[in-house]
């Protein structure tokens, strides 16, 4: 009787530590999906904000849907394959907005991820962040170069060559 209840402690810690390391496989594994996700939505938010139609370029999205077909023309152009959910809470995507139009999503997550370095240097503010909803997958457009009104300056020794 004793050995049978033995067996059976031994069992319960196996399996407890069977489940907890599964559920770590489980949430590292939707980790690298939401970053995947992620990336690519921020991707096609990109694309979308780069491609000209009738004049309408540098427009932010106003829905994911957009991003699946682009509403500002006829033709079928895709930024992104499908409107994907956020892996870790099985919802829809945090929208993070500028202006009425989607400029990135986040996850609603306050779990704490596993991944805490090694980022790709558009998204170094990840690394060490406390939850899963400090993950913004956010498009900022480069900044527009400001051209000068006034000739560039000429060296003392271009102004006498000038002169003469």
């Amino acid at each position: 009787m004793l050995l049978v209840l033995l067996a059976v402690v031994v069992l319960g810690l196996g399996l407890g530590i069977a489940g907890s390391s599964w559920s770590t496989i489980v949430q590292r594994s939707k980790e690298q999906e939401l970053f995947w996700r992620g990336d690519q939505i921020r991707k096609g938010i990109e694309s979308f904000y780069s491609v000209k139609h009738g004049g309408a370029a540098g427009l932010f999205p106003n829905s994911l849907d957009d991003l699946v077909k682009d509403p500002r023309s006829a033709n079928a152009i895709r930024h992104l394959r499908k409107v994907y959910l956020d892996p870790i809470t099985g919802e829809d995507f945090v929208l993070i907005k500028e202006g009425g139009r989607i400029k990135g999503v986040k996850s609603a997550s306050i779990k704490t991820p596993f991944r805490q370095e090694g980022f790709p240097e558009e998204y170094s503010a990840f690394e060490g962040a406390s939850s899963y909803d400090q993950w913004e997958f956010v498009y900022q457009p480069p900044k527009a170069v400001k051209k000068s009104d006034t000739a560039p300056a000429r060296s003392a020794g271009e102004a006498d060559a000038e002169s003469k």
